[in-house]
């Protein structure tokens, strides 16, 4: 048996490996569009790789020859069910906990995973099953997703952004609640602080369109407010 046969890398398995890269990088693209960590590079190292242990898992277990004192049985994927479990502390390294209590990154996490899912399914030769998740998954993150925001139940339509706001007196708090709440905002988790300054911190929910640079700046201008900040969710 020669090592550099042109068995070792057949026209079919060219065909995979590429199929996988070019469908992960429709992933790697939408997740670079939204600047998010994992991108081109990521999605198409992830797919590429996949598929190719999953080719490897499939290739040895029908290759390997048997022996006449050993009965040797092996799974097809069971490498490739290996993966799937091993991308997992790739997602778990996107997804971050801020101190607000928000958390993102779960949406890139789950492209992670999915990316290893297409090199997984185009290694065991599942071209359109793949190809139909990649186009669900798209179609559902970039025209459904943003549509039920706009039409469906009240709650797909909040905005949330937390806000901390510092005053001079205690008495001043009850006036910026006033103040929020005439602005259309619901306050939710809200923390207070009493140092040596008194200190606001509410997440705020809305479902009217809102200009949060003219509320950044109405905060400020207010004669009590001494410190304003404002992070969007």
């Amino acid at each position: 048996m020669h090592i550099f046969s042109f068995d070792t890398l057949t026209i079919e398995v060219a065909v995979k490996l590429i199929f996988a890269a070019t469908l992960s990088l429709i992933l790697g693209f939408e997740r670079e569009l939204k600047r998010k960590p994992v991108g081109l590079k990521t999605s198409l190292v992830i797919a590429t790789f996949s598929c190719l242990l999953t080719i490897i898992s499939i290739e040895t277990a029908y290759t390997t020859p048997g022996r006449d004192a050993v009965t040797i049985t092996m799974d097809p994927l069971r490498l490739a069910a290996q993966i799937v479990s091993g991308v997992g502390f790739l997602g778990a390294g996107v997804i971050l906990r801020k101190g607000n209590d928000n958390v993102t990154g779960l949406t890139t996490a789950a492209m992670i995973w999915g990316a290893a899912g297409i090199g997984i399914a185009i290694g065991a030769g599942f071209y359109l099953q793949a190809s139909l998740a990649v186009g669900i998954v798209v179609i559902g993150i970039e025209c459904i997703t943003p549509f039920m925001m706009r039409i469906g139940p009240k709650r797909l339509r909040q905005q949330e952004v937390w806000v901390k706001v510092r005053v001079e007196k205690h008495t001043d708090i009850s006036a910026i609640i006033d103040f929020l709440q005439v602005c259309q905002f619901t306050l939710h988790q809200v923390k207070l602080t009493n140092s040596s300054y008194h200190e606001l911190q509410a997440k705020l929910i809305t479902i009217e369109q809102q200009d949060f640079l003219q509320l950044y700046k109405s905060l400020q201008a207010l004669p009590y407010v001494t410190y304003v900040e404002i992070e969007f969710v």
